[in-house]
């Protein structure tokens, strides 16, 4: 019995599910990455229901057919070393971070909208106005600047606060 809950691919399999989910987890990270920060920041119903399936999905394309502990345990082995190795990167090269994680994106300035960069990234006029409620903001005179962040969320700064530097630079935006 200890067998069966114990089985494992043979050597030439383990390399194969090894290679196989190496592949995926690449092709996920850029398809990911080209849905935008808006995307990947505000979950809604569809974007759970996608996840699952893409996840159901991967799996049978990375394991194909190899049900077995040792197979599972190989590819979440796989995934966790080249996630990790993706942190480390982002870490050490500005570069590298820049084109995985992306830069904030300034969309307001000084109660201005720049409608050409929040179509670019997706963001409407109903969702800046939400950012605005959710900051206490009943109009965009009352605005510095509206940020779309790395992450997705919206920053809103009044026009009477500072404005704190970052180490990430913004498109578009000079600060003092």
């Amino acid at each position: 019995m200890l067998h069966q809950v114990f089985d494992h691919p043979s050597a030439h399999g383990a390399l194969v599910i090894t290679a196989k989910t190496a592949v995926i987890y690449a092709f996920l990270i850029v398809g990911l990455r080209l849905l935008g920060k808006r995307e990947l920041g505000q979950m809604s119903l569809y974007d759970l229901v996608l996840i699952i399936i893409l996840g159901n999905a991967v799996q049978n394309a990375m394991i194909n057919n190899d049900n077995t502990l040792g197979g599972g345990v190989v590819a979440a082995i796989v995934l966790l070393v080249l996630n990790r190795a993706v942190n480390a990167a982002i870490v050490r090269s500005k570069s590298v971070e820049r084109a995985l994680v992306g830069e904030p994106v300034l969309f307001v300035s000084d109660g201005k909208m720049l409608k050409s960069r929040m179509e670019r990234e997706g963001i409407t006029r109903d969702q800046l106005d939400a950012a605005l409620r959710e900051h206490g903001i009943s109009s965009l005179d009352g605005v510095r600047m509206c940020v779309l962040e790395v992450d997705g969320s919206i920053s809103v700064v009044p026009r009477e606060s500072t404005v704190l530097k970052t180490r990430h630079h913004y498109r578009g935006l000079r600060l003092p």
